[in-house]
């Protein structure tokens, strides 16, 4: 088991693309569960990488996480049964102070672009680049979950309307 510690930010504008060091589309789906404090995903990268991960809480902004390789058929057969997926492409960012990756969401979640770090430590401190314009950290419904069952473009203008300063075309 892995424990997860990540800090997530909305990301507005181009600049983060000087940074990128490598790109992968993924498709996500996920489970419903019994238990509100467990998130179950499937999730496949082009046609034959695929995961199967289980999240529990594990205090503060970290997280437990189970992740097992499965075969792309069965990642396939189960995002077939998912009624909650999303789309996006996932960018690998050379930044220092841990590991950076970035989500260009598509479909219904775009323009929505988010920024993780994972971190070794929840205090640990990191210089958060400038496109990084908000904190999000925490917000369940920036939670790629939350956002396959309900999607940014079907936010109403009350939920959208303090966000879309934040927001850029990714």
């Amino acid at each position: 088991m892995a424990l997860e510690i990540e800090r997530r930010f909305l990301v507005s504008g181009q600049q983060w693309r000087d940074v990128v060091s490598w790109q992968r589309d993924f498709a996500q789906g996920y489970f419903p569960n019994s238990s509100a404090a467990m998130t179950s995903r499937v999730r496949l990268a082009g046609t034959e990488e695929a995961w199967l991960t289980l999240k529990f809480p594990a205090g503060g902004i970290a997280r437990q996480e189970f992740e097992y390789p499965i075969p792309g058929a069965d990642a396939l057969a189960l995002l077939e049964r998912c009624e909650a997926k999303l789309i996006k492409r996932r960018f690998g960012l050379d930044l220092p102070g841990g590991d950076w990756v970035l989500d260009v969401f598509e479909g219904e979640n775009a323009p929505l672009v988010i920024a993780e770090v994972e971190l070794e430590q929840a205090d640990q401190a990191v210089e958060i680049p400038h496109w990084c314009q908000r904190e999000i950290t925490g917000l369940g419904t920036f939670s790629n979950a939350a956002l396959a069952s309900h999607p940014f473009a079907r936010w109403s203008e009350t939920e959208q309307a303090p966000w879309q300063g934040a927001l850029g075309q990714g």
